[in-house]
C-alpha cells in the first residue's frame, strides 16, 4: 500500500517526528515511507552520491530501522574522477559514499555505468552544443541513468522504494504523487526533475524536500558521518574546473570550427574560435570592441548559426521573445489538466525566478507558452519548467522562440 492515493499526507519524511509516530500508531499504520508495514521489513535503495545530502537520507533511514541498501553511480573514468575535486562523480565522493556505509552498517554497491552515461549523458551534451543549444546534463542524468537505469536496479533488488538527496516535496493527491517545490527554495531542486514520469514519482521518495540545508549539516554532524563539512558540488559532474569547451572539443574536435562574428545588418564584426565559447543572451567576452554600434550600446549574442559557424550579435531587444516553443514534454497533471490554455508559472533557467504565461499543450510531446512579457536570452537547449503554485506540473525542452510584437512596438 502506497501513499498515492491520499490527498492531504505529505511523504517527505519527518525525521524529528517519524520514529515517535510509529511507535505510538497501530499496527496496520503508514510507516514515514508510506507503506503499511514495519521499517525493518521496508527495503529501500538510496541513491548516494557521496554528498552530505544523500549520505544523511541513508544513515537516517538506516537509524529509523529501515531495510537501506546504498549504490552509487561510477559515471566516467575512475582514474580522471580521483584528480578532480568539487564534482558529484568523482573518485572521492565514491568513497565517501562506502564510507558511510560501511561505519552505519548497511550494505553498499558501486555500479559501473560509464557506458550508460557516456551515450545518455556526454554525447547529448556535445551534440546539443554543435547545434549551437545550452544543454543542461543534470536533467539528461535524472532523465535516464539515475531515474531509468537506477530504477530498475533497485526493482530488481526488490525495493519498496528508491530513495535520493534532492530537495523536492514528494505530496500525496486525489489522482498520484505529486512534486512540488522544497521548503528552503534557496536549495530547491524540482526545475531538474521535470522529466520525472509519474511511475518513477510513485517509486521515488526525497526526504529532504521538508528541511533547510542548515538542518540537513546538523543532523550529519550528529551522525558523525565523514562528509558532514563537505562542500556543495558547483560544477557538471564531468566537466573539470567548469571548462565544458575543453571537454567538448576533446570528444568532438570540429566544435572548434573559427567563424564569423556577425551583427544583425550584415557587418562582420570579427572571429571567432568555435560557436562552443558562446550561448544565447551572453554579453561578456563575445571578442568585439567597443564603437560599433550608436551610442557604444553593449552587444549581445542573439542567435548562433551552427551550420555556417557564425555567432550573430546585436542590442538587447533583439533579444526579446514572448513565444516559446517546446518538445519531448513531460507532464505529471495529464489526466486534470485542460486541453487548451491555462495559466502557470514557468522558470525557463533554472537560476531564474518562475514568471507568469499561459500553456497549451499540442500533440506528440509538443506545447507552446506565451508570455505576457517579452523575456530575453531564452535558449534552446534549456528546459521550461511549468508550475502551479509550489506543485510542479512538468515541462520540456526549449526548442525554439518567437517575437509576436514588432520590434518597433517592443522599442517605443
Amino acid at each position: 500500500m502506497t501513499t498515492s492515493g491520499s490527498s492531504v499526507l505529505q511523504v517527505y519524511i519527518d525525521f524529528d517526528h517519524a520514529i515517535a509516530l510509529m511507535d505510538t500508531q497501530p499496527d496496520t499504520a503508514l510507516n514515514s515511507l508510506g507503506f503499511a508495514k514495519p521499517p525493518s521489513q521496508t527495503r529501500v535503495v538510496v541513491a548516494m552520491s557521496g554528498g552530505v545530502d544523500s549520505s544523511v537520507v541513508a544513515a537516517l533511514l538506516h537509524e529509523q530501522g529501515y531495510d537501506v541498501v546504498g549504490i552509487t553511480l561510477q559515471l566516467y573514468d575512475y582514474g580522471e574522477a580521483i584528480a578532480k575535486k568539487g564534482a558529484c562523480c568523482a573518485g572521492k565522493d565514491i568513497y565517501d559514499a562506502k564510507q558511510v556505509a560501511q561505519e552505519r552498517g548497511f550494505p553498499h554497491y558501486v555500479l559501473n555505468y560509464e557506458s550508460n552515461f557516456r551515450q545518455s549523458v556526454i554525447d547529448d551534451f556535445v551534440g546539443s552544443y554543435l547545434k549551437g543549444e545550452t544543454p543542461i546534463p543534470c536533467v539528461k542524468c535524472n532523465q535516464t541513468v539515475k531515474f531509468h537505469d537506477l530504477l530498475k536496479v533497485a526493482h530488481d533488488l526488490g525495493a519498496d522504494c528508491m530513495a535520493t538527496g534532492h530537495y523536492v516535496q514528494r505530496l500525496g493527491g486525489p489522482q498520484g504523487s505529486q512534486l512540488h517545490r522544497a521548503v528552503d527554495t534557496s536549495k530547491d531542486q524540482s526545475y531538474f526533475l521535470f522529466a520525472t514520469t509519474q511511475e518513477q514519482l510513485d517509486f521515488l521518495r526525497f526526504p529532504l524536500g521538508g528541511w533547510t540545508k542548515e538542518k540537513t549539516r546538523m543532523e550529519a554532524e550528529r551522525l558523525g558521518l565523514v562528509n558532514a563539512a563537505k562542500p556543495d558540488s558547483q560544477d557538471i559532474c564531468f566537466v573539470p574546473n567548469g571548462d565544458y569547451a575543453a571537454v567538448v572539443k576533446k570528444i568532438a574536435p570540429q566544435s572548434a570550427r573559427a567563424g564569423n562574428i556577425v551583427h544583425l545588418d550584415g557587418r562582420v564584426l570579427g572571429r571567432h574560435d568555435g560557436i562552443i565559447h558562446y550561448t544565447i543572451g551572453q554579453r561578456k567576452g563575445i571578442g568585439v570592441g567597443g564603437g560599433i554600434t550608436e551610442n557604444n550600446e553593449p552587444l549581445y549574442v542573439i542567435k548562433i548559426d551552427a551550420e555556417q559557424a557564425q555567432i550573430i550579435v546585436g542590442p538587447k531587444h533583439a533579444l526579446a521573445r514572448d513565444i516559446v516553443h517546446l518538445q519531448q514534454c513531460n507532464w505529471l497533471i495529464a489526466d486534470d489538466m485542460p486541453a487548451d490554455q491555462m495559466e502557470i508559472e514557468v522558470k525557463l533557467r533554472s537560476a531564474t525566478r518562475a514568471g507568469p504565461a499561459s500553456l497549451q499543450r499540442l500533440g506528440a510531446g509538443r506545447a507552446v507558452l506565451t508570455l505576457p512579457t517579452p523575456q530575453y536570452g531564452i535558449s534552446p537547449g534549456q528546459a521550461a519548467v511549468c508550475f502551479i503554485g509550489d506543485r510542479m506540473i512538468g515541462g520540456g525542452w526549449i526548442s525554439g522562440t518567437e517575437l509576436s510584437l514588432s520590434p518597433e512596438r517592443l522599442c517605443a
